[in-house]
């Protein structure tokens, strides 16, 4: 069942990057069904936060979609290759955003494998937030995505990982941030 609208207004970005782990993101493009069991998170919370694009308010013709209502997707490019999937968060204004780095690949394995460029391997999971977009087909052309459509959703399909399961960590690749860059944003868990 695909996740409602309310479940990506909550006001807690971090709490909502926990409730994350174990779901499954969903892509159907052009008829190519894939699916991948959430496995790690990273949390942004907005204009406070450090590591966040829209800290201090930044507005860009890229950060625009972290200021959507809860429920959209912001995809950007990093370093020029990785198209990096994120979740919009909270009401509409409030520019928070979950970073999808990591999913176990569920349904689709042939095109997953495909477009890893894995056809003989079992290799399949995606072990970076490039590598989510990659398996799963997701671009840049899906920033804004509604995720109550019918091209890129998250469903909760009723798998649970108990916290014992679920590591906490500071995020990765934030030094920038300072102090911020050491908070406990960052979830894993081996599914």
């Amino acid at each position: 069942m695909k996740l409602s609208r309310d479940i990506y207004l909550q006001h807690d970005v971090v709490a909502l990057a926990r409730q994350l782990i174990g779901k499954v993101l969903v892509t159907n493009f052009n008829g190519e069904y894939t699916s991948g069991i959430i496995t790690e998170t990273e949390a942004y919370a907005g204009v406070v936060d450090k590591a966040s694009h829209a800290y201090g308010e930044r507005r860009t013709p890229r950060t625009e979609t972290m200021y959507a209502q809860g429920g959209t997707g912001y995809v950007y490019l990093c370093y020029g290759i990785h198209h990096l999937f994120n979740v919009v968060t909270n009401v509409e204004g409030i520019p928070h955003a979950i970073l999808i780095r990591g999913v176990k690949a569920l349904e689709g394995i042939d095109i997953i494998r495909q477009r890893r460029n894995f056809p003989k391997s079992d290799k399949i999971l995606s072990t970076g937030p490039g590598t989510v977009s990659q398996a799963l087909g997701i671009k840049t052309t899906h920033d804004k995505t509604d995720l109550l459509g019918e091209h890129v959703w998250i469903e909760d399909r009723g798998i649970i990982v108990p916290d014992d399961k679920v590591k906490i960590t500071p995020r990765i690749g934030v030094d920038y941030a300072g102090e911020d860059a050491k908070l406990p944003y960052r979830f894993i868990a081996n599914i």
